[in-house]
């Protein structure tokens, strides 16, 4: 029975230990369209599995931009919830826009 205990405590600990891997993650970019020439900077979120790296937060956002007539320009950060208040304002309507 003991061991039982120390096996759902062991899966416990571990399955919270696990929570930050599943937060939300953002990336801020900057974008462009031509003919008038157009630019914004924007927040998007992002599938976990597109925040290992800026290029593949890239190969995620541009696809999504492109189909509204954006081109990216670059990843400027990756980030968490924590960092969405600070960027809201600067996002303007491109704040989790696309």
């Amino acid at each position: 029975m003991k061991h039982r205990i120390h096996i759902l405590a062991l899966g416990l600990g571990l399955s919270v230990l696990a929570l930050p891997a599943h937060a939300a993650c953002y990336a801020d970019y900057k974008a462009k369209k031509d003919n008038p020439l157009k630019l914004h900077y924007g927040v998007i979120k992002l599938p976990n599995s597109a925040c290992s790296s800026a290029s593949t937060a890239a190969n995620a956002i541009a696809p999504r931009l492109a189909a509204a007539g954006w081109t990216l320009l670059n990843i400027v950060s990756l980030f968490n919830e924590n960092g969405l208040d600070g960027r809201r304002a600067n996002a303007g309507p491109y704040f989790l826009r696309f």
